[in-house]
């Protein structure tokens, strides 16, 4: 209980004992210097750490230390270099040691390039402390999926079409101040104007009409655009705005083609043949059964008994739950080195071979909250087959503490890395959370403290 001690000890400082989640992190950190080298090839590469200087930047340690303050308090950077000076907690947490704060540029720059991998090795890291700890015993896991959204707007055909002229255009302008020879015309105060009245036009005649207009205008947008790569500049912004310019026009290419397809001709586009925002080019479009479609990723997370999460997965595309249901149950007991003798999970993870596969596994009790066909569930009495479907609907509320709790229900952080980063930095830092509450529990039920 390496934690315990050294925890009752910092509790007697009134600022670790108010704040007793930093507190946790900070003894984790201090005792576990392996989790900051795990991090310190992501953010400074393979060169050694400097001793010397006048330390203008932060150490790797601050910069964790930064980021789970951040997650902690759901702040965004300019918040964070605004408490450095105005909270003692994160000055005491972050290590300033009465120097100068640090400025939200310098670590966005350096706490954006931590790796989703590096990041779920450190998740198993921390949970494995929890296991040492006795906080967790992995003797019973339970998956669910959800869905965390992009930060897009509702994708339409329209719409699309619109993003792509008006993003065009403004690169054109931009570009114009470097090459002072370049020509373009400006379509946007039409294509506005068209964008409006398709949106507001339910007269299906009406609407292909307009649709036909604004293609032609978008016809007009892709060849000025293309010309513009084309043209020869010696300035490094002026190729540096044409190399992003080269990227959107493959974009703008594959807008017009599903666009027409469907506006003009009436095909019916496959889902995997389309984009969903030309910003965020990852989202996926997730359909759960009878509910209400979602524009982002589906992620599916394993829990214990502790409440900690086990194992989060952020997935590309739309897989269904069964195929979900070994691959987790195989990470999990390679990254714990146990085999959980419960797993339950709701019916969409039912499959005779998954209840196979568990079973030959070494799983003693595994519950679907709904079976298919005639299989039934593996229990040792029906008793234990109730209890664990009571226990399954629990990850419900977890999923909401997570989504609620880290203001995750979209994801502000822009590309497929960063998505993937912020939602592990969120489930890392409802890790802490609970870890907290089961190691308070424990101080505030010691006779040192009584």
């Amino acid at each position: 209980m390496k934690l315990f001690k050294e925890l009752t000890l910092k509790f007697e400082k009134t600022d670790w004992a108010k704040n007793p989640e930093f507190c946790v992190f900070d003894t984790i950190l201090d005792q576990n210097p392996k989790i900051i080298l795990m991090m310190k090839d992501d953010i400074i590469g393979k060169e050694p750490a400097s001793n010397f200087g006048r330390k203008d930047t932060p150490s790797v340690d601050q910069i964790v230390r930064a980021a789970i303050f951040k997650e902690m308090r759901n702040m965004d950077y300019r918040e964070l270099e605004y408490a450095q000076s105005d909270s003692r907690i994160c000055a005491a947490f972050i290590k300033l040691e009465d120097r100068t704060p640090f400025s939200f540029q310098m670590f966005q720059n350096y706490i954006s390039r931590i790796k989703p991998e590096t990041l779920h090795k450190v998740l198993v890291e921390i949970n494995r402390i929890a296991i040492s700890e006795g906080l967790e015993d992995i003797e019973k896991v339970v998956q669910d999926t959800t869905v965390i959204e992009t930060n897009i707007h509702y994708p339409t055909n329209n719409s699309l079409v619109w993003d792509c002229i008006k993003t065009s255009t403004s690169l054109l302008t931009k570009l114009k101040e470097e090459i002072s020879s370049l020509d373009f015309i400006n379509y946007t105060k039409s294509a506005k104007k068209t964008y409006f009245e398709i949106n507001v036009t339910r007269n299906n005649e009406k609407r292909y009409d307009l649709f036909c207009k604004q293609l032609i205008l978008f016809t007009k947008v892709i060849n000025q655009t293309s010309n513009a790569v084309k043209k020869k500049s010696t300035s490094i912004i002026a190729m540096a705005i044409q190399d992003e310019l080269s990227r959107l026009l493959i974009l703008m290419n594959q807008v017009y083609d599903f666009a027409i397809r469907k506006e003009v001709l009436g095909e019916k586009v496959p889902n995997d043949e389309k984009i969903y925002s030309i910003y965020e080019q990852h989202t996926d479009i997730i359909v759960k059964g009878a509910r209400e479609v979602q524009f982002g990723h589906k992620v599916n997370l394993a829990t214990g008994a502790s409440n900690l999460v086990l194992d989060c997965q952020i997935l590309k595309g739309n897989p269904a739950d069964k195929s979900l249901f070994m691959p987790t149950l195989e990470r999990i007991i390679d990254n714990y080195d146990i085999v959980p003798r419960d797993s339950a999970t709701d019916g969409g993870y039912a499959s005779l071979q998954n209840l196979q596969s568990a079973k030959k596994a070494g799983i003693s009790n595994i519950v679907f909250n709904k079976t298919v066909g005639s299989m039934q569930n593996i229990v040792s009495s029906l008793n234990m087959e109730t209890r664990l479907k009571k226990w399954r609907s629990a990850v419900e509320a977890h999923i909401s503490n997570i989504k609620r709790g880290f203001n995750i229900f979209r994801c502000n952080w822009k590309g497929w890395v960063h998505f993937q980063a912020k939602v592990l930095w969120s489930v890392l830092a409802y890790n802490i959370r609970v870890m907290t509450a089961h190691l308070v529990k424990q101080i505030m039920a010691s006779p040192q403290l009584g």
